[in-house]
């Protein structure tokens, strides 16, 4: 009798909890029934797609709508910061670059308390959720996306054995992966105007060039060794003691004018490309290597969007042997290759702005859009956009596999990972202007790439309007933010 007791007892505790919980199941996932939230996003599959998709889920499961707008990657700054400052407010979530924060956060929502203690936190690289989704200490963001440039490289041509003997007879040594940005240039040079085993005519690299089309961030990333020096380091853009623009020093014009010189060895069209035409080229076999975000991993392993499935390489971005040194003004040898991989953009982060009337359930979209289940289906799918930044999408090497062979999830996940633990890893540039600032330096430098100037008359007369724009939203201010974003502690005092 005791034993029928007891089992009757548990039997009725089971279904008043499973009662309990399907009630609050029914609830919650209704609690937003009658809301629509607007999402702003950029009108391409990457980062765009999940939006939609995920927007789908997060329906079904609350019950409210979802409005989605997309424009050009050029055109997203402008239309945030102008429904952000205006009412009423056509966003209640948009996913930005990080390097917005500076001009968005006055206008941003900070995470909600009951947010913030969040687990899945937890799971986020520091540098991103440390460094990116917050502003002057406040949360104002969610990471949905880890941004960082490396660089992609077809194995078989680096195997074939003729190409080896033929390479370092020409250079006098092993052709193997890059360390330096003189072997990139070299690797470049001699792939260019050979053939592959099909007889296609073959281009050593695939670099985005084109005005609004990335150009800027592929630049940063050449210039990121050269100017993080390992005892100097927040010094890539600006002198951090003075906010005097540091893009004309002999670092820059190094790496511009390396930059400009890869031209030579990419394909005849390559002045136009953006980064889609980036991993078009790669993908269809035309080029030996590509400097691109983690995207090509995927695209390159999908038989109906690559022609070089199962013999792409991954390596870290290149290093130098010389780094300038800020304080002396001269360049130090290195003894070995000093590498500081580049976050560029750093991956999309999504905020609700502070004019919106439905921030509950834009809150809530953006946490159902990042959590770890959603967001390691998108890292591994090809043409989300969405690369790792969780630790668990670089331990869950299972779940890779439907993408990528085992060996190849390994070589391109290592990769990452040891770009984002670099001693001398670098980040992009945020603070308020930056709009401004880059595209000051997108203008010149395209002209510089039309040889209708020199690349030192170009980032001369970008430093002279950097100057400009600095002083126009106050140097203090801008060295203050500077520093915070380069990780650096405030000065002791402010300069004049």
């Amino acid at each position: 009798m005791k034993w029928f007791v007891e089992c009757s007892y548990q039997k009725i505790f089971f279904l008043s909890a499973a009662f309990v919980y399907l009630t609050s199941t029914v609830v919650f996932a209704k609690q937003f029934e009658g809301v629509q939230i607007t999402v702003g996003v950029q009108n391409v599959s990457a980062i765009g797609s999940p939006a939609i998709e995920h927007a789908k889920t997060w329906e079904k499961r609350t019950g409210g709508k979802v409005k989605i707008i997309q424009h050009p990657f050029k055109d997203l700054f402008d239309h945030f910061y102008q429904s952000m400052t205006k009412e009423p407010a056509i966003y209640d979530v948009i996913l930005f670059a990080p390097g917005w924060a500076g001009d968005f956060f006055p206008y941003l929502d900070e995470l909600p308390d009951e947010l913030a203690d969040d687990e899945s936190f937890d799971d986020i690289h520091p540098t991103y959720r440390d460094r990116l989704m917050k502003w002057d200490g406040r949360w104002i963001a969610v990471t949905v996306d880890g941004d960082l440039f490396n660089g992609y490289c077809r194995k078989d041509l680096f195997e074939k054995e003729d190409n080896r003997k033929a390479f370092k007879e020409a250079f006098n040594y092993e052709l193997t992966i890059p360390e330096t940005w003189k072997e990139y240039a070299d690797i470049a040079k001699f792939f260019t105007g050979r053939k592959d085993s099909n007889g296609k005519q073959l281009y050593g690299a695939s670099e985005a060039f084109a005005f609004g089309g990335q150009q800027f961030w592929d630049v940063f990333s050449r210039v990121s060794a050269y100017t993080n020096h390992p005892n100097y380091p927040g010094a890539q853009f600006f002198h951090p003691e003075t906010m005097s623009p540091q893009i004309n020093n002999p670092a820059w014009i190094r790496a511009v004018t390396e930059y400009l010189q890869i031209l030579d060895y990419c394909p005849p069209d390559a002045i136009n490309f953006d980064i889609v035409k980036v991993r078009e080229s790669f993908l269809s076999g035309q080029t030996a290597m590509a400097l691109d975000w983690g995207d090509i991993a995927q695209l390159a392993s999908d038989p109906n969007k690559s022609q070089i499935v199962g013999k792409v390489g991954y390596f870290v971005l290149p290093g130098t042997r010389e780094v300038w040194n800020i304080k002396k003004q001269h360049w130090d040898k290195m003894s070995t290759p000093h590498m500081a991989p580049f976050l560029a953009f750093g991956g999309w982060t999504a905020g609700v702005p502070s004019n919106s009337k439905q921030k509950k359930a834009a809150w809530d979209y953006i946490m159902w859009y990042t959590n770890p289940e959603n967001s390691l289906k998108d890292v591994v799918k090809s043409g989300t956009g969405i690369n790792p930044y969780r630790f668990t999408h670089f331990t869950n090497i299972d779940a890779w596999t439907k993408a990528l062979s085992r060996q190849s999830a390994s070589e391109y996940l290592s990769v990452l990972q040891a770009s984002l633990d670099a001693p001398c890893a670098a980040l992009d540039l945020r603070v308020p202007g930056l709009h401004r600032y880059t595209r000051s330096f997108e203008i010149h430098l395209t002209r510089a790439l039309k040889k209708e100037i020199s690349v030192k008359e170009a980032l001369d007369t970008v430093a002279l309007e950097w100057d400009k724009i600095t002083d126009s939203l106050g140097r203090n201010r801008q060295l203050s933010i500077y520093r915070s974003s380069m990780g650096l502690p405030p000065l002791a005092s402010t300069i004049e």
